[in-house]
């Protein structure tokens, strides 16, 4: 493994377990407040907190051909996956969410692969199904056998969202660097952000224990902006196939982390789904290739 890739795969590896946490944050958030809220007040934060850090450094305005992909970046992954994964909280437990959610790397390879151009191998694709398949049988059997739940619908949405969103950003990282692709995206979507968000505000809303609070602030401050400058710095470097496979070690992650602060169960179902997703991951990553011949931003290496 090169030297840019495997700084990819460290730098998405950081991603992956700044992501893990969002489900039971989440799950804990919207036990106090509304989804819709959740999601999207959320990004209201990170959104100042960008435009902060866009004054400070005063980078130049993206190019004409890059707003359009900026737009897909914040109805993908400020918008759309926050607000239905947040919903699928309500009414799912967060562990049960993150195997489902490890359908994002095979969705987010095959987007990569057409939008910027990447050509991962035939066995690539191959370990990429059979963990796709192995999702589909845990939530099916999740649901006693009787198909996907209203929550395992919405977090197929997420699903598209996100990996939406993780391709456009991804490959747009290679020409303005990650951190400016997540600031200019929550920039764009403040002004849809703020009115809904202050609109839901009701008398006493704010009045929730001190934890809650920093579970929101985490999913504003990480899930939703520095989580992105380490993600989007990984797929530029590494390659949005071969990067996004780490995805599917979040599983893992998120159940240990739903288990030891929500207090959810362990099934040897999720264990046995997210460990075979994992060996699979470990035997394709190898064979997806990073992308030849496309010049990444120096800015990427987020210094």
């Amino acid at each position: 493994m090169n030297r840019p890739v495997a700084k990819g795969m460290f730098y998405g590896g950081i991603g992956v377990v700044s992501f893990s946490l969002t489900l039971p944050f989440t799950r804990m958030v919207v036990a106090h407040w509304p989804p819709v809220f959740v999601g999207l007040g959320r990004a209201v934060i990170a959104a100042l907190l960008a435009g902060i850090l866009l004054w400070a450094k005063r980078p130049p305005l993206p190019k004409r051909g890059q707003w359009q992909p900026l737009f897909s970046v914040a109805l993908g992954v400020i918008i759309g996956f926050p607000v239905l994964s947040a919903w699928a909280m309500t009414r799912v437990p967060s562990s049960h969410g993150a195997v489902v959610l490890a359908l994002l790397p095979l969705v987010t390879a095959g987007l990569g692969a057409w939008r910027a151009g990447e050509r991962p191998s035939r066995l690539f694709w191959v370990c990429s199904a059979g963990g796709c398949l192995i999702v589909l049988w845990y939530t099916w059997q999740e649901a006693g056998f009787g198909g996907w739940r209203t929550a395992d619908w919405a977090l197929l949405g997420a699903v598209l969202s996100a990996a939406w969103g993780y391709a456009e950003g991804g490959k747009l990282s290679r020409e303005m660097g990650g951190w400016q692709v997540i600031s200019w995206a929550l920039v764009l979507s403040f002004p849809l952000l703020i009115v809904p968000t202050v609109w839901m505000i009701v008398p006493g809303m704010m009045d929730v224990p001190m934890h809650v609070w920093g579970a929101f602030l985490y999913l504003a401050l990480v899930s939703q902006f520095l989580g992105f400058f380490f993600w989007y710095a990984g797929l530029a470097q590494g390659g949005i196939a071969r990067v996004s496979q780490l995805q599917y070690l979040q599983p893992f992650f998120t159940i240990l982390f739903s288990a030891v602060m929500l207090g959810e169960m362990i099934t040897w179902q999720s264990v046995v789904a997210a460990l075979a997703v994992v060996l699979l991951v470990a035997y394709g990553k190898e064979t997806a290739n990073a992308p030849s011949g496309q010049k990444v931003h120096r800015d990427n290496d987020l210094r």
